[in-house]
């Protein structure tokens, strides 16, 4: 499932997590939610990186701009 923003991605990794948390899930099944519960987590970390990184960007933009005044 593709997820666009940070929020959901964290919405829908707790679906995954509660889904997880059912004792009468199979292994194969917990496995499989496993793996898309990480590769979601991943996705929503690289969302945390980018946001990150802009606000440097803007940080450092908005201090030369200080600088030069």
């Amino acid at each position: 499932m593709k997820n666009n923003t940070f929020e959901e991605k964290l919405e829908y990794s707790k679906a995954l997590l509660e889904k997880l948390m059912n004792p009468e899930i199979t292994l194969e099944e917990s496995v499989k939610l496993y793996e898309e519960g990480l590769k979601n987590i991943k996705e929503a970390q690289t969302l945390i990186e980018e946001a990150k990184t802009k606000i440097t960007v803007i940080e450092q933009a908005n201090q030369n701009i200080g600088d030069n005044a």
